[in-house]
């Protein structure tokens, strides 16, 4: 049995889930049923971002005490995460006790790579981060991301010498053995790498309170990514534990908004602490609606609790785990999303079982659940290379496949004709393919798939609900 890690990218608390969110943890998701599928043990963590100086200002603005704020909006990404049936084993937030003491260790054993030094230049305070003057000059002193202006600032930080570890991460990067999907994305972080500055990783608490405290140093706390990018570590136990069954992590994922951190400065801090890389680091797309980028202004911004509350989880994750590309920008309308639902889910899958269902009820026909896991070449291949997408329009050639051999064989008329013996063997062969589809279907659609196995198990059930009413 292989041990396998797999994370998610924590979110930051100064809002509410999006869209965003739930394709960092769907994705996981995936990768970690997936896995479990084979037969591995698997830890999939997911967890909150709760410092820094958005989360502070935002809650002096409510008039609530910051930790209430925080605690606030925790409890509703555990809801969210929960009506996504993520099936998480480890949940961290970076203002748990252990993880503050945990990353102060995790400081002080990169301390042979920290230095003190002035800052004059620009910052963003959307981003929380420190920009270049290339970046300030290509954004014309706007932030793209927040649409404000980049702010002028002057103080002392402590630094993380990237350029360290610049030729070692660079190296890792070209063979593969810190593998970048998708592939393109590899060349635009070696090219940010061969551009990153040493980074910032403190601020003056004179300008933000609300962090882990630096070690040793009573005027500084750490800037947001070192408090953050600790958590996949910390919630392991590291430092204090031996982690070397569960880590190097098989698979992160993130948005490639936040790709650079996990490419450039994650990196650097692993091999500051000579622990290994990360086998894989996946990152997905940008989700439009309309084809242009979501914002409240707009007010073209997709709630998922509102698509899943509607459509139920399954409908959500089929549509966002199939006709949302795994790793490129996609889009989102209703029209497509309520096409997807109705002419795929409700028509292929949905009519495929209950035709099959009451077909072997009508004849008395029961069929012996799957108890080996036999799994295409095919599918795994695809799986094993996080090609969602790919793999989900592989399964659905077999479900629409299963509705073409149903019409072709025609067990209706074998019925009608009497021929007992060759419908047994014509519906035993079809079921046995569907729960074959199902099983690689699981991963995807957990709640769905685990109803048509329990319709097929032993004595045959015919829904009496469809599994996808057509809306």
């Amino acid at each position: 049995m292989t041990k396998r890690y797999i994370t998610t990218a924590i979110p930051y608390m100064n809002g509410l889930p999006h869209i965003g969110h739930a394709m960092d943890y769907c994705l996981a998701d995936v990768c970690a049923r997936y896995y479990r599928l084979l037969g591995d043990e698997v830890r999939l963590q997911a967890g909150t971002d709760e410092h820094g100086g958005k989360i502070f200002q935002k809650a002096a603005d409510l008039h609530i005490p910051v930790q209430e704020y925080v605690n606030n909006n925790t409890n509703l990404f555990k809801e969210f995460i929960a009506k996504l049936n993520i099936s998480y084993t480890d949940f961290v937030r970076t203002t748990d006790e252990a993880h503050v003491r945990r990353c102060q260790k995790i400081w002080e054993k990169l301390q042979d790579h920290i230095y003190l030094a002035s800052y004059k230049g620009w910052y963003c305070t959307g981003c929380e981060r420190f920009v270049t003057d290339k970046e300030v000059e290509e954004n014309h002193g706007v932030c793209p991301d927040h649409q404000k202006p980049y702010e002028r600032v002057e103080e002392e930080n402590y630094y993380l010498k990237i350029s360290d570890f610049k030729e070692q991460i660079k190296e890792l990067i070209l063979n593969d053995k810190l593998l970048i999907l998708p592939e393109f994305r590899k060349k635009e972080m070696l090219q940010l790498l061969s551009e990153s500055p040493d980074v910032s990783i403190s601020r003056p608490k004179a300008q933000l309170s609300w962090g882990v405290p630096v070690p040793n140093d009573d005027t500084q706390v750490m800037y947001v990514w070192i408090d953050a990018l600790s958590n996949y570590l910390t919630v392991l136990g590291y430092p204090e534990k031996d982690i070397s069954e569960w880590w190097p992590a098989t698979a992160q994922f993130v948005g490639k908004d936040i790709l650079r951190f996990h490419a450039i400065i994650w990196p650097a801090m692993l091999l500051g602490l000579g622990l290994p890389l990360p086998r894989t680091i996946s990152s997905h797309g940008m989700i439009l609606s309309n084809g242009q980028k979501m914002s409240k202004s707009i007010g073209n911004v997709i709630d998922p609790i509102e698509v899943i509350d509607r459509y139920g989880l399954d409908a959500f994750r089929y549509y966002f785990l199939r006709h949302i590309d795994t790793f490129a920008d996609s889009d989102f309308t209703w029209t497509k999303f309520e096409d997807a639902y109705n002419n795929e889910l409700a028509n292929d899958l949905g009519n495929l079982v209950q035709r099959l269902a009451t077909l072997a009820e009508k004849n008395g026909i029961t069929i012996e659940a799957i108890t080996e896991t036999n799994l295409a070449s095919g599918y795994r291949e695809l799986m094993e290379k996080y090609e969602f997408t790919r793999a989900f329009d592989y399964i659905w050639e077999k479900v629409q496949g299963l509705n073409r051999k149903i019409d072709e064989e025609k067990p209706w008329a074998l019925a009608k004709n009497g021929e007992k013996e060759k419908l047994e063997i014509c519906l035993t062969n079809l079921i046995q393919k569907l729960l074959e589809v199902n099983l690689m279907l699981s991963p995807f659609l957990p709640d769905t798939t685990n109803k048509i196995a329990n319709i097929f198990s032993g004595q045959v059930l015919s829904p009496k609900i469809p599994l996808f009413p057509k809306k």
